[in-house]
């Protein structure tokens, strides 16, 4: 008769090698009780699904822009747009995609040959951590927090491919249509591409909801967002429509700005009205007006989270993969599931936020930016109808990269201008209003055919 632990170690091995043959199994004694001993051709077997990572590549690229985009701190924005592919091999054929990471590859390299290499790229959440730990000193915000967030999201996406499914069901996700709203990232655009864009985004992928930029020009702000409203109408008489300040104003300027577009309009939120650390006039403003404050895009880590969720700074935290990656975003949504506060999504390459929404209980919607890919470098595997998003069965974050593309967009470094938020905070922000320039104003009319080499024009 075998012994209880004798009989889970069976079991346990016959569950792990399900597809073996009991006949490969040998139970031979040891002593007093039975030992399980593994034949050589199992072993071998078990030898084929391991998995190590043995280097990574990052390759910056540079594409230009289906339109004009900026907000309050860039309004007349830029027509030319930079990202990074990280890729992290595996002694086996299958290799971690993540898009970003371009400001970090230092780190990353460093991560990968200190920590990563050799290790298996399943194990994501304890990879995660001695990541996290290996900055523990300097902090992991800022650039560590850049180049941590890429790697995780590429180990997710190895671990989603080892198992030969999407990310969502690695996940533990049911598939589902994704709430999902269009994001003009609008500033420098005119009210007739304001409205175009909209309208296209609702006659082409069914969206009832938007997000407009503003700050600088209220008498402007309040007339484009009628003009997004009327595009969005034509699915709903009541479309959701959402206003981002991007950190611009006074906790006091946000607080009269936002009660006069609440004489005019229903808003969904208020995105960023105050600096992302100013958690008590965040707070200030929770309280002052009847739209719902969203804050939270530019935290890196939980920690920063928790003055908003102990001040109640916010009414709808914002949650993404650029948080220290896919781990650590999950793990702020379930800290503000537990604080009863909703989450929304930002937007992420190749739309892998909507991966991560069927695991989120709290989570409202996602940002889109562009419904199809914006560059040829990359392809995606999610689609929208309705105004949601519908997600693919690839295996991993369903990108894959035409390298062709990539060796024609390749360039050595991020060209002035292309960066995320290239010309930084705008002088005035939080103090007065600086509105856009005449030379500001003719460079955003220039559209996508000119490009500002990233420096002010005031």
């Amino acid at each position: 008769m075998h012994t209880l632990d004798t009989t889970i170690r069976i079991v346990w091995l016959t569950l792990r090698f399900e597809s073996v043959q009991e006949s490969t199994l040998d139970v031979t004694p040891l002593g007093s009780v039975s030992h399980l001993a593994v034949r050589p051709d199992v072993e071998s077997q078990y030898r084929k699904v391991k998995m190590k990572i043995t280097g990574v590549s990052s390759t910056l690229f540079q594409y230009p822009m289906p339109r004009r985009m900026g907000d309050a701190n860039s309004p007349m924005g830029r027509a030319r747009a930079s990202g990074c592919i990280i890729e992290l091999h595996t002694d086996t054929e299958l290799t971690g995609i993540s898009m970003g990471g371009g400001g970090a590859i230092g780190i990353i390299n460093s991560l990968v040959e200190g920590v990563l290499i050799g290790q298996d790229p399943r194990r994501v959440t304890g990879l995660w951590q001695r990541m996290v730990n290996k900055h523990f000193k300097g902090g992991h915000d800022g650039i560590a927090n850049d180049a941590i967030s890429a790697l995780d999201i590429a180990l997710w996406d190895l671990k989603a491919k080892s198992n030969d499914e999407p990310l969502w069901k690695t996940l533990g996700g049911v598939k589902q249509p994704i709430n999902a709203y269009a994001s003009g990232l609008d500033m420098p655009l005119s009210d007739e591409e304001i409205f175009d864009f909209y309208r296209g985004m609702a006659e082409d992928y069914g969206f009832k909801d938007g997000k407009l930029k503003v700050g600088l020009d209220q008498d402007s702000d309040l007339r484009r967002i009628g003009i997004m409203k009327d595009a969005l109408s034509i699915n709903t008489d009541e479309p959701g429509l959402m206003v981002d300040a991007n950190e611009y104003w006074s906790p006091k300027q946000a607080i009269r700005k936002v009660r006069e577009m609440e004489e005019q309009f229903d808003l969904m939120w208020i995105e960023e009205p105050a600096r992302r650390w100013d958690f008590l006039g965040l707070r200030r403003i929770c309280d002052a007006v009847k739209t719902p404050v969203c804050a939270g895009e530019n935290l890196d880590t939980l920690g920063d989270f928790l003055p908003y969720f102990h001040n109640r700074s916010a009414d709808i935290i914002q949650v993404g993969s650029g948080m220290t990656g896919i781990t650590c975003a999950l793990q702020i949504a379930d800290a503000a599931h537990g604080f009863n506060l909703p989450v929304t999504l930002g937007g992420s390459a190749g739309h892998h936020h909507a991966h991560l929404a069927t695991v989120i209980p709290n989570y409202v919607t996602i940002e889109v930016g562009n419904a199809e890919s914006e560059n040829r470098v990359a392809s995606i595997d999610i689609t929208f109808e309705n105004g949601k998003a519908i997600l693919g069965d690839k295996p991993g974050l369903g990108i894959e990269i035409d390298h062709e593309e990539l060796a024609k967009a390749q360039v050595d470094a991020i060209p002035p201008g292309a960066g995320p938020s290239p010309f930084g905070r705008r002088p005035g922000a939080g103090l007065y209003e600086v509105p856009p320039t005449e030379e500001e104003k003719v460079e955003a009319v220039r559209g996508i055919t000119g490009q500002s080499e990233g420096r002010h024009a005031y």
